[in-house]
């Protein structure tokens, strides 16, 4: 074995990486809240709620005891929901070990103060955003647990953290680039999630090919404004973490946020999606974050404006249609 890896939490993303950390010989740890799932990774090596009729390798086990879960760990990792995370890290903190590589793989802004995972990662866990990375890019958690071939990114401030984290997640099927655009990195695995759930929406609605294809165009502009206004490098949204997350996430049946907008599509009221789901649907919270954020940096968003209004304020799905279309006229890259 390499070492001991830590994954905080056992959802299925979580799972999956936790799987190639397993297969790259790390003996691994996952902290659950519940006994139930950590007796059912560690004994029966499922987790079936997450990754159903999927076997993991013996070297990943679990606990509810996070001492017990980071205790010797040389990379831990972080999986827990965007507005989960700062609970997490700060029962965390006092248990990551002073040379453990810190990665976070969570696609979302804490909700009540917008922040991006890294910075909520620096404040409670008292690291610098500079040695704290994010693994990111088109990657869904059922595609690479059965090794199909995935290619991802982890960005790092300091190039020595990403290297590590490429070095312990990087094997024959599942490439691993760096990068130093933190800050991209995150707001494009953060807003994909708004134009999936938008993408869902009108495949539900039937609304074709064309509309589909404008959607993800003119929505990698949005995430594109949004995150250069933030300090991201405009080349970060054309790499995996942009367009790659962003086509995967907005064309999958695999995609949580595009079968909640599919579900949406037919009248279900949000709560009940939320209900059925029975996952967390980031691009929830990133619409209403994503509203907040256009706002505070004078940034022109119509699809999630839109979007937000259908989620948030019932309005109709044909009405935010018309007032997309309907726009008035401007220069494709003017806006």
């Amino acid at each position: 074995m390499k070492g001991k890896a830590a994954v905080l939490v056992a959802g299925s993303w979580g799972t999956a990486l936790a799987y190639v950390l397993a297969c790259n010989h790390y003996e691994v740890t996952m902290w659950t809240r519940t006994e139930a799932q950590a007796k059912e990774i560690s004994t029966q090596h499922h987790n079936e709620k997450y990754l159903p009729n999927r076997v993991l390798p013996p070297n990943i086990t679990a606990t509810t005891n996070m001492q017990q879960a980071l205790s010797g760990a040389e990379l831990t990792l972080f999986a827990a929901p965007s507005s989960a995370m700062r609970q997490v890290a700060k029962q965390a903190a006092s248990h990551v070990e002073a040379g453990s590589i810190v990665v976070h793989a969570t696609k979302g802004f804490e909700p009540e103060t917008l922040k991006r995972m890294s910075v909520v990662l620096s404040e409670e866990l008292g690291r610098a955003q500079s040695e704290i990375a994010v693994i990111s890019g088109p990657s869904h958690a059922e595609e690479v647990i059965l090794k199909l071939p995935t290619t991802v990114v982890v960005a790092a401030e300091q190039e020595e953290v990403a290297e590590k984290a490429q070095e312990a997640f990087m094997n024959s099927s599942f490439r691993v680039y760096t990068n130093n655009d933190v800050v991209g990195i995150e707001v494009a695995g953060a807003l994909k999630n708004i134009i999936a759930l938008a993408a869902g929406l009108i495949n539900g609605l039937q609304l074709g090919d064309n509309a589909k294809a404008a959607l993800l165009t003119r929505g990698l502009a949005e995430i594109s404004r949004l995150g250069v206004a933030m300090g991201a490098s405009p080349l970060t949204f054309i790499g995996l973490a942009g367009v790659g997350d962003l086509v995967v996430t907005a064309t999958s049946q695999h995609s949580r946020n595009w079968r909640a907008g599919y579900m949406l599509a037919d009248g279900t009221p949000l709560n009940v999606v939320l209900e059925r789901m029975g996952m967390v649907v980031e691009g929830v919270k990133t619409t209403r974050a994503a509203f907040q954020l256009a706002a505070q940096y004078g940034i022109e968003m119509p699809i999630t404006e839109q979007l937000y209004e259908v989620l948030f304020n019932d309005q109709p799905l044909d009405r935010a249609i018309e007032v997309l279309m309907g726009r008035t006229k401007t220069n494709e890259m003017n806006n």
